[in-house]
């Protein structure tokens, strides 16, 4: 080969990709901080499960296949591209011990062979795909087209150059050493024979073996069989052609990366590896506490150009990590697919949400980087004299220029955001950890907080929320009332208590969720718990308001509660807070913890299953006909809940159905999430009613749900259907104490049977 025209494509090449990579780089480091580097044993595991694993790309079974086995060929194939630039400089370079002839160089020969076949079938399918039979989810596009054809001609390239060369080589002892005689006899000047020998060099000492099927080197035997007839110049020109196509089009794709989708070979890895590893359930701080969140707001209006960003208002104010993602972004289509909202016909599919804004920044690539080198240069400058940075301002003929387009109404419709469950099923599904559910709270923070843009049907909500802490407007001296006639204490009487019964608001107010909560006490009184609730003490959560980028709202309610909270705690008691909504559980489990309150949250479903199995509740009566459970996307997705449920379920005799396909992470959102539950959908189809359907398909006659959100719109679902005088709507909890309604708690047999002695003894 030639050692000077390897260097020149490897130097020129590489050079070329530097310069577009350090583009990227600069635009991602526009974006705001955020500290990715803790848990490092975590994020190296999830490396290796999900980015080289590829966990996620099983969910549609053909195109999942096809992308595993590109990825693996390309894993395998790098180790032949090193040694084909290593042949440009030294004809028979090998890498250590995968040298021809030998064991490991041959093992590795044939698992190359086969991987480049497959990697061309997989190619292939992605064409089949988006071209033949086109997957609504899928982007076609040239550049996919132009990225897939060159993966198909490196493969086809190498098997190329391996079948020339084990032509050539057959032909090469012959030709150049045999006598005058020879019909490839040749003048030591021609140079010809010298070409040959170059080629040929990585065969070795087998050069003077016959053309034939090689074990292994399947794919190159193939090309040498078809080749054999082939002369010797033509043979030296297709090798060299192979050769050539091959070490080039490696750093031609590398260079198209950066300006493509398929961006994600190079970002996935370290978008995996930096993906959150908080809770699901938890979302990030705008500020410490509600006072300080209060400051920034009244900044942001005060002066805007100097303020911190309160949630997001423009795409500069995104984190690094968020543009990560839309660099990583595969357009697979996944998110959208399993999206409930873009199932149902809403505005919002959070792939095209994602590509919008990834869009977007793209178009504001020189700009954006020029404020930052501009912050940057001020900064320093400041920090040399001592002086406080400040924003930097915008150049003259910037602010003269045409105002930009707003973030939320120009690029993104605000539809797009209010539709947002929040469900997580899209991040469930999406194969490189991209977020979508954080992003899109941090926009509705902007919307609410700074321009005060929203839904008018949050109005009451909020309002509800700040004067009476629920967003029923019921009055807080009415909390209590749900538990009338079971003579549960509150905390104010038994400060000690262990276990703090969270009522929640639904709990106490909705005319439903109170016989879930009168249930699960009753239960508890039977197993002998000693709990006790909160009344008119108990505030909401803030659920409803943070998911709706209220979050001055939440901090202000989460921090009242947390003072009681730890208030009875320094008085020896609440170890365990009891909860029968997934939405106050999350909370309370994985957000509170950053105002101060740690604390043992447990959901109804596991601490009911466990007094089962410690035979303090024992069913002794069996619940008849089949039973469908509806996965609460907050116990589930957000907590890993799913078995308790059905454990619980089962240990009531029931008979357990599931949908066929959507259940546990794939289960259908209720559509009650994200604040959802006092907003009205945005078109005839509703999630709820989706849901209704998937479950009743199962032929079910009873619905069973561990939410008091999923339950009323679960209970409304069956009404649309005309479905509720067939089929019943219960709690997890209404289900067991059925099924314990004969039996009693042994505590509760000690009491009684002391009482009857004693009034048998005054008789």
């Amino acid at each position: 080969m030639n050692p000077l025209a390897m260097a020149a494509v490897i130097v020129v090449l590489s050079a070329a990709f530097g310069l577009s990579a350090k583009s990227r780089w600069e635009l991602l480091s526009t974006g705001r901080p955020d500290m990715r580097f803790d848990r490092l044993p975590e994020r190296v595991r999830g490396v290796v499960e999900y980015a080289l694993g590829q966990k996620k790309m099983g969910y549609y079974r053909v195109a999942g296949l096809a992308h595993k086995l590109i990825f693996v060929g390309f894993m395998v194939l790098l180790l032949r591209t090193l040694i084909l630039w290593g042949r440009g400089f030294v004809p028979d370079f090998s890498l250590f011990v995968l040298g021809h002839g030998q064991p490991l160089g041959m093992a590795y020969d044939l698992a190359k062979d086969i991987v480049a076949t497959l990697v061309v079938v997989g190619a292939s399918t992605f064409v089949y795909l988006r071209v033949v039979k086109r997957e609504s989810r899928m982007t076609l596009s040239g550049e996919g087209l132009v990225i897939l054809g060159i993966i198909c001609t490196m493969m086809i390239a190498d098997m190329l150059y391996d079948g020339a060369m084990m032509a050539l080589g057959a032909k090469a002892s012959l030709a150049c050493e045999g006598p005058a005689k020879s019909v490839f006899a040749v003048r030591p000047t021609d140079g010809l024979c010298e070409s040959v020998r170059t080629v040929v060099a990585p065969l070795g000492a087998s050069i003077d073996q016959p053309v034939g099927f090689v074990w292994h080197a399947p794919a190159g035997s193939v090309f040498a069989l078809l080749l054999e007839g082939a002369s010797h110049r033509a043979l030296l020109f297709l090798a060299h052609l192979g050769f050539w196509t091959h070490a080039t089009l490696v750093l031609v794709f590398a260079n198209i990366l950066p300006y493509s989708k398929h961006f994600h070979i190079i970002t996935s890895i370290p978008n995996v590896f930096f993906h959150n590893l908080d809770p699901q359930g938890r979302l990030p701080l705008v500020a410490k506490d509600s006072e300080a969140l209060g400051g920034m707001v009244e900044k942001a209006f005060e002066n805007p150009a100097e303020a911190a960003p309160v949630g997001v208002g423009k795409i500069e104010d995104f984190s690094w990590k968020a543009i990560l993602d839309f660099y990583t972004c595969t357009e697979c289509g996944r998110c959208s697919d399993n999206c409930p909202a873009h199932k149902t016909g809403k505005i919002l599919s959070p792939k095209m949400l994602s590509l919008g804004l990834r869009d977007h920044l793209l178009e504001r690539d020189l700009e954006l980087v020029e404020a930052s080198k501009a912050r940057a240069a001020k900064a320093a400058d400041a920090h040399a004299h001592g002086e406080e940075p400040a924003q930097a301002e915008p150049p003259a003929e910037e602010a003269e220029a045409a105002p930009k387009p707003e973030l939320v109404g120009d690029v993104i419709h605000p539809d797009v955001l209010w539709a947002c469950t929040t469900c997580r099923a899209c991040e469930e599904q999406c194969p490189v950890m991209i977020s979508y559910v954080d992003k899109i709270v941090e926009m509705r923070r902007n919307l609410v907080l700074i321009k005060g843009e929203f839904p008018a049907q949050l109005n009451g909500p909020f309002s509800a929320m700040e004067t009476n802490g629920n967003p029923w407007n019921i009055a807080r001296v009415d909390r209590g009332n749900w538990a009338e006639g079971l003579d549960i204490p509150l905390m104010s009487d038994n400060p000690k208590a262990q276990v703090l019964f969270w009522v929640g608001c639904a709990g106490s107010y909705d005319d439903r969720a109170k016989k879930v909560a009168r249930a699960t006490a009753t239960l508890l009184k039977q197993a002998g718990v000693d709990f006790a609730i909160l009344g008119s003490e108990e505030t909401c959560t803030g659920d409803p308001a943070r998911r709706a980028g209220n979050e001055y709202l939440f901090m202000m309610l989460a921090e009242q509660n947390v003072a009681t909270l730890n208030g009875y705690k320094e008085q020896g008691g609440i170890k365990t807070i009891l909860s029968t909504c997934p939405h106050c559980f999350n909370t309370l489990a994985n957000e509170y913890p950053d105002f101060g309150a740690k604390f043992e949250v447990v959901h109804h479903a596991d601490y009911l299953m466990g007094l089962v199995a410690k035979k303090k509740l024992v069913p002794s009566k069996k619940v008849g006909g089949k039973v469908a459970y509806h996965d609460s996307c907050y116990l589930g997705r957000y907590n890993g809940i799913y078995e308790s449920p059905r454990d619980l379920l089962k240990a009531a005799g029931v008979e357990l159905v599931e949908p066929a396909e959507f259940t546990k992470s794939k289960g259908l959102c209720c559509g009650a999430g994200g604040a959802q539950m006092w907003m009205e959908e945005q078109n005839k189809d509703r999630v709820n009613v989706k849901r209704t359907l998937q479950l009743l398909d199962t032929g079910a006659k009873t619905i069973a749900s561990a939410c008091p959100f999923c339950s009323t719109m679960l209970t409304d679902g069956l009404k649309d259907q005309s479905k509720e005088e067939e089929v019943r709507q219960l709690d997890i909890s209404e289900v067991l104490l059925e099924a314990c309604s004969a039996s009693e708690a042994p505590a509760k047999k000690a009491k009684k049977k002391s009482a009857k002695s004693e009034d048998e003894a005054s008789a």
